[in-house]
C-alpha cells in the first residue's frame, strides 16, 4: 500500500476526483467487455493440449456447445478423444442463473454418474487443466472493484493490440482464490487478450493469451470476434493449457436436449 501524504484543499479534491474517475473508467470497461453480444449458438471442435513442465504432452480432443438467450448463457464441453486419454467421455455443463452463482455439472465416465460441481470445489482444477472450475463461471462485476491503470500497447503472438489495462480485485478476498486479476483489454474488439493472475500473496500466478483472434461470420450473416487459440500458463508450477479451435460453426440453432444433465450421461 502506498503511503498517503497529507494534503490540503484543492488538492484533495483533485486526488479524490481523479480516483473515483479511475474506479469508474475500469468498472465501465468491464461493462462493455460483458455487453459485447455472443452468438445465440456455436459448436466447435477443440484440440486441448496440456504440458507438462519437462515438456511432455497429453492431447484431447474436445466438442464444445454454447447457447445464449437472453443474455443467460450455457456451456457443454464433450471430451470425445483420443481413445488414450484418461478423459474421453468426460462432459461439462455450465449453465448461467439470473442472480445466483453459475450451476455447474460434470459426468465421470469411470463411475457412471453425473454430480454438481460445489461451490467448495471451485478452486480446483479443471480436469487436470490450468484453469479452475471458478475460471470457467461468470463473476457478476459488482463483486469486484475495476481500476483503470493506463492505455499501453501489447502484442501477444506477434500482434500488437491498442488496449486498456483493468485491474480488478474482490470485494471480499474471501470470496476468491485470487488476489488481483489485470486485464490487456484491446479497444477495438473489448476482447482481453493477455492477462495476468496474482495469488493472493501478490505473487503472479498464471498468465493468460489469446494467440489467435479472428472475426468469424455466423449463420445469420453477423460476425464475431473469436479467441482461436487461447493459452493459460501457470508460471508457479510451469504446466500449460493449450485450446485450439479447429472448426466452428456460430448462430446454427442447436438442440435444447444438449444443454441437459441428460445429455451428460447419455452423450445424446
Amino acid at each position: 500500500m502506498k503511503a498517503i501524504k497529507k494534503i490540503t484543499g484543492v488538492a484533495i479534491a483533485l486526488a479524490l476526483g481523479t480516483a473515483a474517475f479511475a474506479d469508474q473508467k475500469g468498472h465501465d470497461i468491464i461493462q462493455q467487455v460483458l455487453d459485447v453480444e455472443d452468438p445465440a449458438f456455436s459448436q466447435t471442435a477443440v484440440i486441448m493440449t496440456l504440458t507438462e513442465k519437462n515438456g511432455s504432452t497429453d492431447i484431447r480432443q474436445i466438442k464444445q456447445y454454447g447457447r445464449s438467450v437472453n443474455g443467460i448463457k450455457a456451456i457443454v464441453m464433450d471430451f470425445v478423444g483420443p481413445g488414450t486419454s484418461k478423459v474421453k467421455g468426460t462432459r461439462f455443463l455450465l449453465q448461467e442463473v439470473e442472480g445466483k452463482d453459475d450451476d455447474k455439472f460434470i459426468y465421470l465416465p469411470e463411475l457412471r454418474s453425473t454430480r454438481r460441481v460445489s461451490t467448495s470445489d471451485g478452486s480446483k482444477a479443471f480436469v487436470g487443466t490450468d484453469a479452475s472450475y471458478d475460471d470457467l463461471s461468470t463473476r457478476d462485476i459488482e463483486k469486484d472493484e475495476h481500476t483503470f491503470l493506463k492505455e499501453e500497447s501489447k502484442t501477444v503472438s506477434g500482434r500488437t493490440y491498442n488496449c486498456f489495462v483493468v485491474s480488478s480485485k474482490s470485494k471480499n478476498p474471501s470470496d476468491t482464490q485470487y488476489g488481483d486479476k489485470i486485464q490487456w483489454i484491446d479497444k477495438e474488439t473489448l476482447v482481453p487478450v493477455y492477462a495476468e493472475i496474482y495469488d493472493k500473496k501478490g505473487n503472479l500466478l498464471k498468465v493468460l493469451e489469446v494467440q489467435k483472434l479472428e472475426s468469424v461470420k455466423g449463420a445469420t450473416g453477423k460476425s464475431y470476434n473469436t479467441p482461436m487459440i487461447s493459452f493459460m500458463k501457470n508460471v508457479q508450477t510451469g504446466h500449460s493449457t493449450k485450446l485450439e479451435i479447429k472448426s466452428i460453426q456460430l448462430d446454427k440453432p442447436l438442440p435444447a436436449k444438449i444443454f441437459t444433465q441428460n445429455f451428460l450421461s447419455t452423450g445424446k
